[in-house]
């Protein structure tokens, strides 16, 4: 008896509390709302576009709010642990007591309860997976959080309560029953909304947490609820940009463009505190200033990079820059080595005349194939490689196995050979050995050609150190036309001067020819550039012009015609070459001159005259 009364007790307190309709936050009360409101058969397109725009801006101001609270929520995330309980109770009560209905409006309550226990679980998986994932780590975990969610709900559905709705309102609990059931049903659309909001959002939820680690969180919060950010955002977003995402922009470039003055000026300071650079100081600032602001504005771009990928670093990406930083940084160091070097070596150079330039400029070279080589290893170190393990394989050893074969050590000193000296570079036209072509590549045991008629031919290096090599590349002004124009013998005399000084004129005033006047610009050198008798000769600048009567030939008078064309391009060359000739051939006929051409004349010995012309 007092088991019973103990139960008809519990049972009225928690009817009274728990039975009936479910208690929702105020949230999930408006979303419910929402979709009994679009559930609606009179609703028109009209005010459901409304109510979705209503619906977007809920659920945006919900994120914003977990974002801002997320740690509170975390650690306070309702369970209904009581709610559950209680109806439990209630339902084992009405079902001895054969309340069927009543039965079905407590589990339907409760099963709207622990649907909304599993929203609340999944919500805290995706706050919990924010931290220490990457984006797509991150976007991985979402799908197999909902993934769970959805068999969870799924079990949730097996019990299909829809036919309740069909059923007559005849008194307070099918009614209650039947609101029990809509709502639980409203629930479920719900939670379906909100995994595609998760979806459509789940980038701006990282950047978020993004933003909460550097405490900007409540000011982003605060610029996304302006009206025109509103507005504005959802275009941006297709592009992968914010009002926010613009704003730390636009001040990284301004921070960053202000401190590359600041961070030059400190280096220079410190060099001019270095007693061993002093002397070399203006050189290395003057060198290094470039360097160092390419330095910064990679920098620069980097951290742009890293604001637009939502405060993530792309391996990749990161990779590369690192790469670049070290390449940036190595090529600092070879800077200031050859300002230093260039000075000393010059002063050398100068103090001792039995010192030779090209041992000047090997000096030079040698330095800077070392820099090389250690600014390689650097970017090795900065791209993550084992340094360890490259440099194990560098040893005495390895050396041994690799110059155990004579055509081996004559390749690597063939390579040696290209290295240190300026012959030809990747991309020139060369001629060595009977083969002709283009440089495709330089390797380290041959060099690639390709011919003009489109074979690739390998060259060992070790026959370039001993094979002469022509390079038709070694120029920047002049190609060569040289030929010889024969006249006839029967030509007048004051003809063929009046033609040699108009074809002089004409050539020395021709666009397309090089002459003495003609204005070009070599090459900038640095100051330890190896001292030459002529820079004309290193660079190829050639514009002589000679027009003279050469030679008396066996069937014509020939002159000579010898210049240069300012291309050295082929086509254009070609149609230089192709003017002049038609030049030529006008200024003969202007001065009564023809060809000649090989012919043989019989003469009879009676009257001494030629008879016959062949």
């Amino acid at each position: 008896m007092q088991n019973i009364k103990f139960l008809v007790i519990f049972l009225f307190f928690t009817s009274v509390v728990f039975a009936g309709s479910v208690k929702f936050e105020p949230f999930m009360q408006s979303q419910i709302s929402i979709v009994e409101k679009m559930d609606d058969l009179n609703v028109t397109q009209a005010q459901i576009e409304i109510l979705l725009s209503e619906q977007n801006r809920l659920y945006e101001d919900a994120i914003d709010e977990l974002m801002i609270n997320k740690k509170k929520y975390i650690n306070n995330v309702t369970k209904y642990e009581k709610e559950i309980f209680a109806l439990q109770k209630i339902i084992q009560v009405n079902r001895r007591a054969g309340n069927t209905y009543a039965v079905l409006r407590d589990e339907v309550a409760q099963k709207t309860y622990l649907l909304l226990r599993l929203q609340n679980s999944m919500i805290k998986s995706i706050l919990l997976a924010l931290d220490n994932n990457t984006k797509e780590e991150f976007e991985e975990s979402i799908n197999k959080i909902i993934l769970k969610n959805q068999e969870d709900i799924t079990k949730l559905l097996k019990k299909d309560y829809k036919y309740i709705l069909d059923l007559p309102p005849s008194g307070k609990i099918i009614i209650q029953t039947q609101k029990n059931v809509r709502d639980f049903y409203a629930v479920v659309n719900v939670n379906n909304d909100m995994i595609g909001y998760i979806y459509k959002f789940e980038s701006n939820m990282y950047r978020l947490n993004k933003y909460s680690k550097y405490h900007l969180i409540s000011l982003v919060v605060y610029v996304n609820s302006i009206d025109i950010v509103r507005v504005v955002n959802p275009i941006l977003e297709n592009y992968g940009l914010s009002i926010m995402k613009l704003l730390l922009i636009l001040i990284l470039i301004v921070v960053i463009y202000f401190l590359r003055t600041i961070v030059y000026a400190s280096i220079e300071k410190y060099i001019l505190t270095i007693s061993l650079l002093q002397e070399y100081s203006v050189e290395i600032s003057t060198k290094i200033k470039k360097p160092i602001e390419i330095l910064i504005i990679f920098i620069n771009v980097n951290m742009l990079i890293y604001v637009y990928n939502d405060f993530s670093s792309i391996e990749s990406i990161s990779r590369i820059f690192n790469m670049m930083y070290g390449f940036i940084f190595t090529f600092i160091i070879y800077q200031i080595v050859n300002a230093v070097a260039s000075i000393r070596l010059i002063k050398v150079s100068n103090s001792s005349s039995n010192v030779k330039n090209d041992l000047v400029n090997v000096g030079i070279k040698i330095i800077n194939f070392i820099i090389v080589i250690i600014g390689l290893l650097i970017m090795l170190f900065f791209a993550g490689v084992n340094l360890t393990a490259v440099l194990s394989g560098l040893g005495i050893g390895g050396f041994a196995v690799a110059f155990a074969a004579k055509d081996t050590i004559s390749n690597f000193f063939g390579t040696l050979s290209i290295l240190f000296s300026d012959v030809f570079s990747q991309g020139d036209w060369i001629e060595i050995d009977g083969h002709e072509g283009v440089v495709v590549e330089v390797g380290l045991r041959v060099t690639t050609i390709r011919t003009f008629d489109n074979a690739l031919i390998a060259i060992p290096n070790g026959t370039f150190a001993s094979k002469e090599v022509k390079n038709w590349n070694k120029r920047i002004l002049g190609r060569r036309i040289k030929m010889q124009i024969g006249v006839k013998y029967d030509s007048k005399s004051v003809d063929i001067k009046n033609a040699v000084e108009q074809i002089r004129t004409m050539l020395d005033k021709h666009s397309g020819i090089a002459t003495k006047a003609t204005k070009y610009q070599h090459h900038k050198y640095n100051s330890h550039i190896a001292k030459l008798v002529s820079k004309d000769d290193l660079e190829g600048v050639k514009n002589n012009l000679l027009v003279y009567l050469d030679s008396f030939g066996d069937s014509s008078i020939n002159i000579l015609i010898y210049c240069f064309t300012k291309s050295v391009k082929w086509d254009e060359w070609l149609d230089t070459k192709q003017d002049v000739m038609h030049k030529i051939m006008e200024i003969l006929e202007r001065n009564n001159l023809e060809f000649a051409f090989p012919s043989l004349s019989v003469y009879n010995e009676s009257i001494s005259l030629p008879k016959e012309k062949i």
